[in-house]
């Protein structure tokens, strides 16, 4: 006998993309929003004390991934690239912040390393349905 859950599963398997981008999205968004309320100022020096090259560049374009492509990310706009350019973010931010801290604990890197995978997954599945990326583009692919 199979299990119904199994069935339900099936039916909506087509929409954890928007689940994960809606939630990863808004945890960016905030974040992004942080960076950006604190001023570049404090987050250029953050950047220069850990080594990170040209760091007010740095620092912008960081502040502009995290909260615009969280922004995207809910929208569902532009979600291979943003999740791409989201996932090296947090790769930088596991290897030169969270990483000597070890996986858990204070400053670990369990939480960089759960949004780089998330922020993976999305570029490599897309939006999905329910997206300014499938309202926009899905109607070319079905010609």
């Amino acid at each position: 006998m199979e299990c119904p859950w199994n069935s339900l599963c099936e039916r909506y398997k087509m929409y954890a993309p928007l689940v994960l981008r809606i939630v990863v999205g808004i945890v960016f968004a905030v974040h992004g929003y942080q960076k950006f309320t604190t001023g570049i100022t404090g987050i250029s020096g953050f950047f220069g004390n850990i080594g990170i090259p040209f760091p007010t560049i740095m620092a912008a374009i960081v502040i502009f991934v995290e909260l615009v492509g969280g922004i995207a990310l809910i929208l569902g706009l532009g979600v291979r690239y943003f999740g791409l350019l989201l996932a090296i973010t947090m790769a930088v931010a596991v290897l030169k912040v969270h990483f000597a801290n070890g996986l858990t604990g204070q400053g670990g890197y369990e939480f960089a390393l759960t949004l780089f995978a998330a922020s993976l997954s999305l570029a490599l599945s897309g939006a999905g349905p329910l997206s300014l990326d499938d309202m926009l583009c899905g109607k070319k692919k079905k010609r």
